[in-house]
């Protein structure tokens, strides 16, 4: 599903839905700009979720409706709050008004909220006082509809000023507890800004169990003259009995353990070493 805000269109047309989705089986619900200010856009597969019912309302749109994979009922609000705190509370009065008519199930709120929850979640010009207030009635309402925000992947904030200013987090996505028990390794990603001021975000909620983990090597081991000899002596030491299966099981995962010893030894811990870069590169980037 592909849920947009502030399209700035008066007019969502099937064509442009379709050039989205790049599918014919194309399914929408858009809520229009007022003088190309705000609109919201879903947009969504037919073959993969079954809209049953939809509450088109100032700031939000929601879809209700079954997940087809799965057969479970979603409760999906695509979000464009504006910013000053009057709307933000009808807003977020009309949002509790619907989950508390349904209060169990599988939500996920999403969307620019135009608030930060800290003020670590902003960088730049700000009224430091307006904002505290802002954010702790945000903060309130978060926990009166028992959801929370899934684990965060990228960069920390997802909007920036045109002119490089301010830096602010005001998209995310708010899921229900039973959403993360359903689906407990969701986590939202912040993607690369192009042509926009905000960041797009993307959720992941698909769990899938792979099995054991594969037996993977590093390049590096390849150009090292003592890999050979290290794999060699250690299929060859290892005799196990048994049907075919069960003893290359075995000899893997006896390989597997002495290459680790091995890589520690003779590369050092090069996860580690990657975590720590990553961490020193990401401390560099503002937005």
């Amino acid at each position: 599903m592909l849920c947009i805000q502030e399209t700035k269109k008066e007019v969502i047309e099937r064509s442009m839905c379709q050039a989205l989705w790049e599918n014919s089986d194309v399914r929408w619900e858009a809520q229009p700009s007022v003088n190309s200010s705000g609109g919201i856009l879903c947009v969504w597969s037919a073959k993969s979720f079954k809209l049953e019912r939809k509450i088109n309302g100032v700031g939000f749109i929601m879809l209700v409706g079954k997940w087809r994979q799965e057969t479970q009922t979603l409760y999906i609000i695509n979000i464009y709050s504006r910013c000053d705190i009057q709307s933000k509370r009808v807003l977020w009065d009309n949002i509790k008004q619907l989950k508390n008519h349904n209060p169990e199930g599988l939500w996920c709120i999403l969307g620019d909220f135009n608030s930060i929850r800290t003020p670590v979640e902003r960088v730049g010009v700000c009224n430091r006082g307006v904002e505290v207030n802002n954010s702790r009635e945000f903060n309130d309402w978060i926990a009166e509809l028992e959801v929370e925000e899934a684990p965060w992947v990228g960069r920390k904030f997802t909007w920036v000023r045109p002119n490089g200013t301010t830096w602010s987090k005001l998209d995310r996505f708010l899921v229900s507890a039973e959403w993360l028990t359903k689906w407990p390794g969701t986590s939202q990603y912040t993607l690369d800004r192009n042509f926009s001021d905000h960041c797009p975000l993307l959720l992941r909620s698909k769990y899938v169990d792979w099995g054991p983990k594969p037996f993977r090597i590093l390049d590096c081991w390849l150009f090292d003259n003592s890999f050979k000899k290290i794999v060699h002596e250690s299929w060859s030491s290892n005799q196990h009995r048994g049907w075919g299966g069960y003893v290359l099981k075995q000899k893997i995962k006896s390989l597997k353990d002495r290459l680790k010893v091995w890589n520690r030894d003779q590369f050092g811990d090069a996860l580690r070493k990657y975590k720590r870069i990553e961490e020193d590169l990401n401390k560099m980037k503002r937005y």
